[in-house]
């Protein structure tokens, strides 16, 4: 765990994604250089892609968290197009109820060559040292983005809670998400407020994120991490 990752996350979504992705993170890159980078990485994570379940082959395309493999992504996509891939890196959480704790992540954002994306999230704890304490909570949904780029999210959580998030790209590395709708099972425990999240790449090609939630009125990071693609 680095040391950055364990600071007090700042107030606002983007300096909540900078605190939790900066350690590592090079300055502003120029266009060559980010394209040099890219090339460079992609030789570790080019060829790896979701495995296969290995059931026997279904009628319609598999899911593939790598662009150079499987159906086209859909033209409705493109806008999205960055986040597709396996993730997986660390992050703080600040959660009411648990307290400060690290922990680990793996995202993965792929397609089939319809106009959406899938989003699965498996998040563990990790102690002081880094050691895995044992599993946290998932995530599951949909991305979708109309022509006016009106981004959709469902997210459903392993806690019993299900969520609709809108909002738009900030930049063509930047999308801020408002939730619209929240909803929880009767055997709900989890508490979780009106929110906003702020997926963002860092210039070392990096994935940051931060979850914040409205706290005694005001919004506070409860979740960040920065992420690195392992395939795609």
């Amino acid at each position: 765990m680095n040391e950055q990752s364990k600071n007090t996350p700042s107030d606002t979504p983007g300096d909540a994604a900078a605190a939790a992705a900066a350690a590592g993170a090079q300055p502003g890159l120029s266009g060559s250089d980010a394209v040099n980078l890219a090339a460079e990485q992609a030789k570790n994570t080019a060829h790896r892609n979701i495995p296969p379940l290995g059931l026997g082959d279904l009628p319609v395309p598999d899911d593939t968290a790598n662009l150079r493999q499987g159906p086209n992504i859909h033209d409705g996509l493109l806008a999205l197009l960055p986040l597709v891939g396996v993730w997986r890196g660390e992050g703080r959480a600040d959660v009411p109820g648990e307290g400060q704790y690290a922990f680990g992540q793996q995202l993965i954002i792929a397609h089939d060559g319809e106009n959406y994306l899938t989003y699965e999230s498996r998040i563990w704890k990790l102690d002081e040292e880094g050691n895995t304490v044992g599993p946290d909570h998932r995530e599951s949904g949909f991305w979708r983005i109309s022509l006016q780029d009106e981004i959709e999210f469902v997210c459903t959580h392993s806690t019993g809670v299900a969520e609709i998030f809108y909002g738009e790209p900030v930049n063509e590395r930047a999308w801020e998400l408002e939730t619209a709708s929240t909803m929880v099972t009767s055997s709900c425990s989890t508490t979780l407020g009106a929110g906003k999240r702020l997926y963002g790449l860092m210039p070392n090609n990096d994935l940051g994120w931060v979850d914040e939630r409205l706290i005694d009125g005001e919004l506070r990071p409860r979740m960040s991490a920065q992420l690195q693609r392992i395939a795609g």
